[in-house]
């Protein structure tokens, strides 16, 4: 009798160790680490390296519609591509770029409100802001070729040759498919350890993602593979820099990137500005070196 006693106390004292080591196993399990962003991409790039900042010359300006609400903008050769907004007066458009004037016009819906655009193959894509659709045109004709559906706001978009990238005002970039428009991966943008909100109209230059900031007379040169703020281009001043009353009237925000990578030529505008400035980054000089 007493060894079957000593036999139980063995087994239960060996059950009782099994429980306390399952304890400590569910406690370590990592915790819905595939739904944070931040913190997956965190875990990629822990080295934090310091912006480098840039102020701009400008090279040569060109007329700019004063009712286009830019929302998108891209260029191939001397041809620009603009998407704009608001409500009743949202549109996508071919615009010549020495002159200013829109050569094809395409309006949207009045319950839609035009956001970012892409060039890519012989299309182009224009994300909507609330509707949760974009649209895919034929580059020349603009013949409404699909729509693409996703969640959430649209606001800028561009393509890196083989995915596009998204974003919607938030610190997330989104990657899509050419084809599905699925969504393949996402990064968290930062600066330093802090988060880069607002982003807005984007543009592919030269492996790094380009991005206003709504609300900012700046632009955010992103990692696209770390979500890092390598450097800031700081605009302050560009329109009132093309001459008196350049800056009066109504005008809104900074918004619109192209690059021309043929003739490795940057542009930038605004919502209802007169002017599309061609510029040239200048690095700015540490003042303490």
């Amino acid at each position: 009798m007493k060894r079957n006693l000593f036999a139980l106390l063995v087994s239960l004292a060996a059950l009782s160790g099994l429980a306390a080591l399952s304890g400590v196993a569910a406690c370590t399990e990592p915790t819905n680490s595939s739904n944070s962003p931040m913190d997956a991409q965190a875990g990629n790039d822990t080295t934090a390296v310091a912006a480098t900042s840039y102020a701009y010359e400008v090279v040569r300006t060109f007329p700019h519609d004063t009712g286009a609400f830019t929302q998108g903008l891209a260029i191939e050769g001397e041809t620009l591509y603009e998407s704009t907004g608001n409500y009743g007066l949202s549109s996508l458009r071919r615009v010549a770029l020495r002159t200013g004037e829109v050569e094809r016009v395409r309006r949207l819906s009045a319950t839609i409100f035009g956001e970012g655009l892409a060039l890519y193959d012989d299309k182009i894509i224009q994300l909507t802001w609330k509707s949760g659709i974009g649209f895919i045109y034929d580059r020349e004709s603009f013949e409404l070729l699909r729509s693409v559906s996703y969640p959430g706001e649209g606001w800028g978009i561009t393509y890196d040759g083989a995915r596009f990238i998204m974003s919607d005002g938030s610190s997330n970039l989104y990657f899509r498919d050419k084809v599905t428009f699925a969504e393949t991966g996402r990064v968290f943008v930062r600066d330093g350890d802090g988060p880069v909100r607002n982003l807005n109209e984007l543009e592919y230059v030269k492996g790094e993602v380009f991005a206003n900031i709504w609300q900012e007379d700046r632009i955010a040169r992103i990692d696209p593979e770390t979500g890092r703020v390598t450097g800031w281009i700081d605009l302050e001043g560009l329109l009132e820099s093309a001459g008196p009353g350049e800056g009066g009237g109504t005008v809104d925000v900074l918004n619109g990137i192209a690059y021309d990578a043929a003739g490795d030529r940057l542009f930038v505008t605004g919502k209802w500005w007169p002017r599309l400035f061609e510029i040239r980054l200048v690095e700015k000089q540490d003042p303490s070196g």
